[in-house]
């Protein structure tokens, strides 16, 4: 068998970049370790050098998907700014991008069945990606009186669900649930309402 995962001088990220690619053709419970091994050029035995096992080696590639994640939240929050409304809706469809360009990260961290608390850097990476959202909802809420004003760990947990929703329904490519509209767009018409009915933005 070819050695070519030595070579490049970095085994244990050639382990992961193979098991994100099995991870997007076939799911994060169909392969096996020594599918990825084969995948990265090296012998089943060199995995636990770096990994004790599959979900380990799962964990390291949701690890690498919440900070990728995190940092093209932040950028559209940026990039959004100074406009609370600009940057809240920026973080929204910077989630569809990231899971159409990033889907073995993707899968790796909402449909593995992998906590989030399984390490402390994990726990930080996701909890870094949620704080962006988070702030992206604070900053817009602020608007909203006091009394009438929801939490923004609320607020931004009803965008991320509608993100994941349009996600998960239409911007997969999974068979039966094509859309006859862009998920850019029913995900900008979900949240417009979403804000309308909270009196954030003016009734059409």
């Amino acid at each position: 068998m070819s050695k070519r995962g030595y070579h490049h001088g970095n085994l244990r990220q050639a382990l992961v970049d193979a098991a994100l690619e099995l991870i997007t053709d076939k799911g994060p419970t169909g392969f096996t370790l020594s599918e990825a091994a084969k995948k990265a050029g090296v012998t089943p035995a060199a995995v636990y050098r770096h990994f004790e096992g599959r979900e380990d080696l799962i964990a390291e590639a949701a690890l690498q998907g919440y900070e990728i994640f995190a940092d093209v939240m932040e950028f559209a929050f940026d990039n959004g700014r100074p406009s609370a409304l600009r940057a809240f809706e920026a973080t929204g469809r910077a989630y569809l991008a990231f899971a159409r360009k990033y889907p073995g990260h993707y899968v790796a961290m909402f449909e593995s069945h992998i906590s989030v608390n399984r390490t402390p850097e994990l726990a930080k990476a996701a909890g870094r990606a949620k704080g962006i959202l988070e702030q992206a909802a604070r900053g817009l809420s602020e608007r909203i009186p006091a009394d009438r004003r929801p939490p923004a760990s609320m607020f931004s947990a009803h965008i991320w669900a509608m993100s994941h929703g349009v996600v998960e329904l239409f911007a997969r490519g999974a068979p039966g649930t094509q859309s006859p509209f862009a998920p850019e767009d029913l995900l900008e018409s979900g949240i417009g309402i979403y804000l309308r009915g909270l009196g954030l933005i003016e009734k059409d």
